[in-house]
């Protein structure tokens, strides 16, 4: 293939991962988005093999490992379940992490290609930022897959005087990477590069460390858009276009769909990475002089919720991450589907932060089959609850809480909420009384109008349906 070809080959790549990006923004056409992403991977990985840069030995050992990567891929795709898929994701940015920091000192020891003067400060300033990056989002990615998985405590670990530190491991990078550029040999810059590495790793693992379960959300989107950058900075090392405009998409959608989730959570993005919120081990995470619940909660039995849901009109349910737990998603639309023949007005309220990654509670319910255009965003949803006759919470907590408005000494304080103890009624599934995953006691269970299920979501729903049926 010749240069001019793969070029054309790499524009249209590149127009076909926008399109991705796209149509992934919308239920509807995130079937169609994903198509686009993979016919674009498919043809830059073809322009890339057959293009001028890759000689006939070198095709051999791409496929090898092309072959090994596609059968990981696939065995992952199949074995992993729905409720695995945070920690999945945690984990393959750490992959593009990792491989940023190999290609890094790939080119640094590669003596193939020369470079002199302001070209060699500028090759060498790249594999420097690339390596730090990458090393970062490797680190980071794996304590991110440790805590998503319950084999790390998600409660924020606060060393003394961490921001000092920090600072500290900042201020050694930025003199190492003097000392790097300014080499006079190329084994006078291994000492500084692979000091600056164990820097960056071991600042990768204390910012995870440091931020608390109920940020973990906001994590795993903030490391989907340093993976972005580590791709971006693999494309300079490697001068390759595609990986550079790929990267940059990559790493600016992340971050804007951090701060997103930040706004929806009334945090800023510094504080995430200051950490220390959310215990993660249903503890308590008070600050201050926050408010305890008081008064009596009221248990409900599944009998006594189905004659609730078939005597409405209007039911909202706001999924949480027990019902991911539970795989209860499927049970869900059955009802869902029941209820909406009866005439029962259902409908789907979305928290930002739902779950444990972005937009975890959509593709649960995509998987099951709910209907697109009855799964709502919180904004679109909370003025409505009012005249609701039923809000069903599945495994939530945190995302419902109304201390978030009524008392300004709670963690979550100021914190957008869906306002279920709006409706005329308010049904609480969980296993038990334990706080959320940010350790913070719930108001919303004490209402007078709140109603308790106790049990496994997918039991309790799987009789609440029979109810229905019979």
């Amino acid at each position: 293939m010749s240069a001019s070809l793969a070029t054309v080959s790499y524009i249209g790549a590149t127009i076909l991962f926008i399109l991705s990006l796209g149509g992934l923004s919308n239920p509807e056409t995130s079937r169609r988005g994903n198509w686009y992403g993979i016919v674009g991977m498919t043809i830059a990985v073809l322009a890339t093999i057959f293009g001028p840069r890759v000689t006939g030995g070198g095709i051999a050992w791409i496929i090898i490992a092309m072959t090994v990567g596609g059968a990981v891929g696939l065995y992952a795709a199949k074995k992993v379940k729905m409720t695995q898929m945070p920690e999945l994701v945690a984990l393959m940015h750490s992959l593009v992490g990792f491989a940023a920091c190999t290609v890094g000192y790939a080119s640094y020891i590669d003596n193939s290609i020369t470079f002199e003067g302001a070209a060699k400060a500028i090759h060498e300033m790249e594999i420097y930022v690339g390596i730090l990056i990458g090393a970062v989002t490797f680190s980071g990615s794996v304590i991110a897959f440790g805590k998503l998985s319950g084999k790390i405590n998600g409660k924020p670990l606060l060393l003394p005087m961490r921001h000092f530190i920090n600072l500290a491991g900042l201020l050694v990078v930025i003199w190492m990477g003097n000392v790097f550029i300014n080499a006079e040999s190329a084994l006078g810059g291994v000492f500084p590069l692979i000091l600056m590495t164990l820097i960056s790793l071991a600042f990768g693992v204390h910012m995870v460390m440091a931020i608390g379960g109920a940020d973990m959300p906001v994590v795993v989107s903030m490391l989907n858009s340093y993976s972005g950058w580590a791709a971006a900075a693999t494309g300079f090392m490697l001068s390759n276009d595609l990986l550079i405009v790929t990267g940059a998409l990559v790493g600016s959608s992340g971050a804007i769909l951090s701060y997103i989730m930040c706004r929806a959570m009334n945090r800023n993005f510094i504080s995430v990475i200051a950490g220390g919120f959310g215990t993660g081990d249903g503890g308590s995470a008070k600050k201050g002089d926050a408010q305890a619940p008081a008064g009596e909660v009221v248990p409900v039995s599944a009998a006594d919720t189905a004659e609730m849901l078939k005597e409405s009109k209007s039911v909202i349910i706001v999924p949480g991450y027990g019902m991911a737990v539970a795989q209860a998603q499927h049970t869900v639309y059955e009802i869902t589907k029941l209820l909406r023949e009866k005439g029962v007005n259902v409908r789907f309220g979305i928290h930002p932060v739902a779950g444990r990654m972005p937009g975890h509670m959509n593709v649960l319910l995509a998987e099951a089959k709910v209907p697109y255009d009855i799964v709502l965003e919180m904004d679109e949803l909370n003025d409505d609850f009012p005249a609701t006759d039923v809000a069903m919470v599945i495994g939530a907590n945190d995302i419902v809480n109304p201390a978030a408005q009524d008392d300004p000494d709670s963690p979550i304080a100021g914190m957008p909420v869906l306002e279920v103890w709006k409706a005329k009624t308010s049904i609480v599934m969980k296993r038990s009384m334990a706080s959320g995953y940010a350790g913070v006691d719930n108001p919303l269970f004490y209402k007078e109008n709140n109603r308790m299920l106790f049990g496994d979501a997918k039991k309790m729903l799987d009789e609440v349906l029979a109810v229905l049926k019979s």
